[in-house]
């Protein structure tokens, strides 16, 4: 633990003047009963009360010392630990194209896949996984990684209007999803390095071309896993019709030949994903891959830590101030 304002601290010297006021000159001020002879009293047992009017002073001194701390801003100071643990590296090659947003799977393509994807990333824990997002052109929307609480929250960020909105191209250029995914995999020294492509639609931008991107992916080791999601003939698609959104049927155009020879090709398999359950299956695959140990890093960051602090000087102030005014309340 550190504290982000050190300077209070030295507050606490108030302390030493408190405790020498109260030890050598707080007994004077006290109202006393005036006796000829205390001779009587000398062997007089000493009651519970009595033997605890210190009390108070202490837990004001307690209080105050709270209060100084919790001004002083306490964090949990950043720390790196590690661990050994089996896992593999997997890049998930998401395509966000537009007509992603048909609704045959529910709600739509997109968010059906990101749901499916963050329950696989969320039951495996040991794994390095990466996010790789793609249109007319492709990036790595997240490297792979252990910390998958960012990675989901990545996740849950993709969206099909970055193409809509023309921050990138529209189209499906998966050639260059595949290729994009592959590159963060190939320095990987694990045993099973996996890429999981999931389209709904064929090969019609980018500069490299899918079956290029597949032998690049099995010169290098790496197993991809091709999805192609959606319904086999039409699907309800989302457009703009005089200011208004309609549901259209439109067509399917998923190049499952091209699909089935990436997967083929880098030894992986092709899956046709019609609805979330058919989806879910190459999830269940993985599981089966062989893993390799792997060192994992955990970071933990600072947060705030005051609170513990003022909860217990409130509760130590309310307690003196009722013990004052009850049992060691005083009668002049």
């Amino acid at each position: 633990m550190e504290f982000v304002n050190k300077e209070y601290l030295l507050l606490l010297l108030l302390l030493i003047p408190y405790v020498l006021w109260y030890l050598l000159y707080r007994k004077k001020s006290e109202p006393t009963m005036l006796m000829s002879d205390t001779y009587a009293y000398q062997y007089a047992p000493k009651s519970l009360r009595q033997r605890l009017t210190w009390l108070p002073a202490v837990l004001r001194m307690l209080t105050y010392s709270l209060i100084v701390i919790a001004l002083a801003r306490p964090q949990t100071h950043n720390s790196w630990g590690s661990r050994t643990a089996e896992g593999i590296d997997i890049m998930l090659a998401m395509d966000v194209s537009t007509s992603m947003l048909a609704q045959d799977l529910k709600p739509n393509r997109i968010e059906a896949a990101k749901s499916v994807a963050a329950e696989f990333i969320s039951g495996r824990a040991d794994d390095n996984i990466g996010l790789t997002i793609f249109a007319g052109e492709a990036f790595t929307q997240c490297p792979m990684t252990t910390d998958h609480q960012s990675l989901l929250s990545l996740l849950s960020n993709v969206r099909t209007d970055i193409a809509e909105r023309g921050l990138i191209e529209d189209g499906t250029a998966i050639g260059m999803g595949l290729a994009n995914a592959v590159s963060r995999l190939k320095d990987s020294k694990t045993k099973s390095k996996v890429v999981i492509l999931l389209t709904d639609g064929s090969n019609n931008m980018g500069d490299i071309s899918p079956l290029t991107a597949a032998n690049i992916a099995k010169s290098l080791g790496i197993r991809v896993y091709t999805i192609a999601v959606g319904s086999k003939t039409v699907a309800p698609y989302p457009m703009q019709v005089g200011g208004t959104v309609q549901y259209v049927n439109v067509r399917v155009d998923v190049d499952t030949e091209t699909l089935s020879q990436i997967a083929a090709t880098a030894d992986g398999h092709f899956y046709r994903a019609t609805n979330t359950s058919e989806l879910k299956q190459i999830y269940k695959d993985i599981d089966k891959l062989e893993k390799s140990k792997m060192e994992v890093k955990k970071y933990s960051k600072h947060y705030e830590a005051f609170m513990p602090f003022v909860m217990a000087a409130i509760f130590f102030l309310l307690l003196e101030i009722l013990l004052r005014i009850t049992w060691f309340r005083r009668i002049p």
